[in-house]
């Protein structure tokens, strides 16, 4: 791939990520300290004793991931698919619950980040499974489950182009 592409798609990244509301912004760059291991999410992203409790949580539920990376099945196959969705449905409906990803957009752009991008084809399936769990209230439901294009939910196929923008935490110099 020619480095125009490679910037070009990178701005791409930039721009969707840009796009989401700041909350869901925050709750991605937080997620993916904790989930790739790149911060200690405690010291950056705890603003009170609530926040707290939520960051020790998603640490326990993303403890999956390790398992999830190495368990992703073959998009032809059964094999494996039945321990693989539960899981993956199992943290995206922790994530979900904490009411900071409003859209397919943005749980898709933290998944395929968490996990890579061969975890794209089981993306939809995993967002409409844990949307449509009966512990998410039934406004939000509907809100997540029209969040889904027919496009997203129907591709015929996945780029299996790796990411390459993971959004971080910037500190503000004082002036």
């Amino acid at each position: 791939m020619s480095n125009t592409t490679t910037a070009s798609l990178t701005i791409a990244e930039l721009r969707e990520f840009a796009s989401f509301a700041p909350c869901e912004q925050r709750y991605i760059k937080r997620s993916l300290d904790i989930g790739l291991g790149r911060q200690d999410a405690f010291k950056l992203w705890a603003r009170d004793a609530a926040e707290t409790a939520a960051i020790r949580s998603q640490y326990v539920v993303y403890q999956e991931l390790k398992a999830l990376r190495g368990a992703i099945p073959d998009e032809s196959g059964f094999e494996g698919i039945d321990a693989f969705i539960g899981k993956l449905v199992r943290v995206a409906a922790f994530d979900i619950v904490q009411e900071r990803i409003e859209s397919f957009s943005a749980f898709r752009f933290l998944y395929e980040r968490l996990l890579g991008a061969e975890v794209r084809p089981f993306l939809p399936s995993a967002f409409c499974a844990a949307s449509a769990l009966p512990q998410i209230r039934p406004e939000r439901r509907k809100h997540l489950l029209q969040s889904i294009s027919e496009a997203a939910a129907t591709a015929p196929g996945w780029s299996v182009r790796e990411p390459s923008f993971y959004p971080e935490w910037i500190e503000k110099e004082a002036a």
